[in-house]
């Protein structure tokens, strides 16, 4: 029985190596495939910009700078992409920060909207109006399901006897939206 124990030893680490390893990839795996869905919502809402800034501009021609800011954001929002395998913080500011850019700009064009009566009440404005605040919505569900399975995953990787593989075999935390600075001071209102 004694020289079977080593083997025993042997045969018990390879099945919990082997359980360890597949865990974490199926957790990974979840967390790469709802940021594709993020980056499905955020496609979305770039897809929705152009149609927006065509019908803004045939009632408010003259407000070229705002336009131009919301194109100019839209391009650089679809031009800073992640990849889910070499996700980092750094990677994740700069993508959160371009999407910051592109809500701030859309924001500035819905102020210069109201200076148009005629544009507010047209259809095809209230219905892309209408589709950009749904897609806005389904980014925010679509984040936090990002961040909660991608907690699942770190949990599981820092957790024993998972964490005695993870590093070996490559796992690392995918790092998780976090609010914009600023967010948690409350806008000042005034009439």
């Amino acid at each position: 029985m004694k020289k079977w124990l080593p083997w025993i030893l042997v045969a018990l680490l390879i099945i919990v190596g082997i359980r360890s390893y597949n865990s974490m990839v199926e957790k990974r795996n979840d967390a790469e495939k709802t940021w594709a869905d993020v980056e499905s919502d955020y496609q979305r809402r770039a897809d929705l910009i152009p149609n927006l800034v065509n019908t803004v501009k045939g009632y408010a021609s003259h407000e070229k700078e705002t336009l131009e800011g919301v194109i100019n954001a839209r391009a650089k929002a679809t031009s800073t992409t992640i990849d889910p395998s070499n996700m980092t913080p750094e990677s994740m500011a700069a993508f959160q920060q371009s999407q910051a850019g592109l809500s701030s700009a859309l924001s500035k064009l819905m102020v210069v909207v109201e200076k148009y009566p005629d544009l507010k009440a047209n259809q095809n404005f209230l219905e892309l109006q209408s589709q950009l605040e749904g897609t806005e919505n389904r980014i925010n569900v679509s984040r936090k399901r990002f961040n909660e399975s991608a907690t699942v995953y770190k949990n599981l990787i820092q957790k024993f006897p998972n964490v005695l593989y993870a590093g070996i075999l490559g796992f690392k935390e995918l790092p998780l939206f976090e609010a914009a600075e600023g967010s948690s001071v409350a806008p000042t209102v005034e009439f």
